[in-house]
């Protein structure tokens, strides 16, 4: 059995409480993957249960996740969210994707109407830091990406996530349709500018009158999005499949019971009433964002980094360890919370709730998973805090270690000499800097090369260098354990 809009399901399992045909394809969503599916969709599933609103989604993959489309297709569009806690598992089906679009199978033309329509008012993407063809280093168009070389010179045939919004402009353009918002909900900081930034400049270089009026006409929110969302696994889906009472579903999610969504309010066609199931609305998200990516995302990428360098499989056994936890509480509110912006916010309690959530058992959050795409990741994560550091003379011990893990990790071999599969999609660079160059010193100075994620400053101070040296070194001496046990005085 699969899940279908008759679907005989336990009671527990709420279902679409309205009628699906009155809900509008009113946003298209870039990125059918899992964080989409367990965050802006539920809020949007909320809307229409508890408030009437018939704002729905049209979803749509470019590359991969050709089989969750048509899975979700031969379910009438329906999945189901597992929110999931120690205490155990509850479910819900969510009903407001009304059209669902694979690139590679639905082609160009179907996809770019979709995106044409004129009830679309936002445009919103989880495409991961990646997809946007930027560096993240400076948050400008990777212009040389052969996927922006290649809509450069095709742009009416786009290969990447930029080119097709550009391309669907263009038709809204000349069809004297109203521009719909670009709305990034990828952990970048100011992602509302880079997604800006990336569009203007490919606009500039494919069409001078395109490229004004996208600076005119087309808002660019930003947002902060906050789930823990771990990567579905086969324990994950029968555990799910029990919970629908033997139904399987193969589009289904699981992810934490939390939920955050802080939006920058500028949609000038419109927007859902988020605020009504607990969004918030500001008028600038940067230092929220920056809160989650330093304090949350930072002290995640060095438990997994760290962590699976120590033997660790998931957050939460990284949790089990002491000196982790202290090590996490510190990276957090030593070295992380003096360089944010963000006022009347209590930072010790985030800090607290954050690690609450990290020992949550039921969620197996892979270390693994949290690990890739660290060349996108990082300088967001730590090289910001560290550079406030430097500027201020002041300690970064945790976030140097968490470069080192870095650049362990990316070595490709663990603690016991077994490979580690490196996901990232600068990985033959990496797998070249490191074939190229001695362990140990000079394994840092030919990473510290990649100036699109260290920027063109940071290997020329000597305190940076010798600081990521040191940890590095401490790690081949004594292994990650160790080395973050020594980070604090008992």
């Amino acid at each position: 059995m699969t899940l279908s809009s008759n679907s005989l399901l336990p009671t527990a399992v709420a279902q679409p409480g309205y009628s699906r045909e009155r809900i509008k394809p009113r946003i298209v969503h870039l990125g059918f993957g899992a964080f989409f599916r367990a965050h802006q969709a539920v809020y949007a599933e909320k809307l229409a249960n508890e408030h009437a609103s018939d704002w729905g989604y049209c979803v749509i993959s470019m590359h991969n996740g050709r089989q969750k489309i048509a899975d979700l297709q031969q379910q009438n569009l329906l999945y189901t969210v597992a929110e999931m806690d120690n205490d155990g598992w509850h479910g819900q089906v969510i009903g407001v994707v009304r059209q669902a679009l694979h690139l590679q199978v639905d082609r160009l033309e179907a996809v770019l109407e979709a995106m044409a329509q004129p009830e679309v008012a936002i445009v919103s993407l989880t495409i991961s830091e990646k997809g946007y063809c930027y560096q993240p280093a400076s948050g400008q168009l990777l212009a040389e990406h052969p996927d922006i070389q290649h809509d450069i010179a095709h742009p009416l045939h786009p290969q990447s996530a930029p080119g097709l919004i550009l391309a669907a402009l263009r038709r809204r353009r000349e069809r004297g349709l109203p521009a719909f918002a670009v709305m990034s909900c990828d952990n970048m900081p100011a992602n509302g500018q880079v997604t800006r930034n990336v569009l203007s400049q490919l606009a500039q270089r494919q069409d001078a009158e395109l490229a004004t009026w996208v600076e005119q006409q087309v808002a660019f929110p930003s947002t902060m999005v906050d789930r823990i969302v771990p990567a579905v696994t086969v324990e994950t889906r029968q555990h799910i499949e029990a919970l629908l009472g033997g139904i399987a579903d193969p589009v289904a999610v699981a992810c934490e019971p939390f939920r955050q969504w802080v939006i920058e309010d500028n949609f000038p066609q419109g927007r859902p009433a988020w605020e009504k199931t607990g969004a918030e609305l500001v008028s600038d998200v940067l230092p929220y964002e920056e809160m989650k990516l330093r304090m949350l995302n930072g002290s995640h990428s060095f438990l997994a980094y760290l962590g699976y360098l120590a033997g660790y499989t998931h957050i939460s056994d990284c949790m089990q360890d002491e000196g982790f936890v202290n090590a996490a509480r510190h990276l957090m509110l030593a070295e992380q919370a003096p360089t944010l912006q963000v006022h009347d916010l209590n930072l010790t309690q985030y800090a607290d709730s954050l690690l609450a959530r990290y020992r949550n058992a039921a969620l197996k959050h892979r270390t693994w998973q949290i690990a890739m795409d660290g060349t996108q990741k990082l300088p967001q994560r730590m090289l910001d805090a560290i550079r406030w550091h430097l500027a201020h003379g002041s300690d970064f011990s945790c976030l140097a270690l968490g470069v080192a893990g870095w650049m362990r990790y990316v070595g490709g071999k663990d603690e016991q000499g077994r490979t580690i599969e490196i996901s990232d999609p600068l990985s033959e660079r990496l797998a070249d800097l490191v074939g190229n160059s001695r362990e140990g010193p000079q394994r840092v100075l030919a990473l510290l090369q990649l100036d699109t994620v260290f920027g063109r400053d940071l290997p020329t101070l000597q305190r940076f260098v010798d600081a990521v040296t040191d940890a590095y070194l401490a790690l081949l001496a004594q292994g990650a354990k160790e080395s973050v046990a020594r980070l604090l005085p008992v």
